[in-house]
């Protein structure tokens, strides 16, 4: 490899609109941080990403199935918000890398 990164490129949806997102592998911490940067959101990950408030809820659907693997405690800090799908994430446990690469991610109209 020669220095040149690997672009990562995404949609977001969310607010009636649709964003072309393109990184790199570990730009940022990790979803949530991106979403905050590139797309303001007041209230967007109240608790600062540690995976508690559920207020980074975003839906995946992605290409790879490992995008979809919970981390920690995700699954009951999304129970607490009650009626989630199977592709329901937290964008503070969604890393910035590959498995991100061709994903749609929406942000449900009800989260903000």
């Amino acid at each position: 490899m020669n220095g040149e990164r690997k672009v990562i490129s995404f949609v977001v949806t969310g607010f009636g609109e649709e964003y072309t997102v393109q990184t790199y592998e570990n730009e940022y911490r990790n979803l949530m941080v991106l979403l905050n940067d590139k797309i303001y959101m007041e209230d967007f990950g109240q608790c600062g990403g540690q995976g508690r408030c559920a207020t980074c809820m975003v839906e995946v659907t992605a290409p790879d199935d490992g995008l979809l693997t919970l981390e920690r405690n995700e699954q009951s800090t999304i129970a607490k918000k009650g009626g989630v799908g199977q592709n329901t994430r937290l964008s503070c446990q969604i890393f910035i890398n590959d498995a991100l690469n061709g994903a749609v991610i929406n942000i449900p109209d009800d989260l903000l």
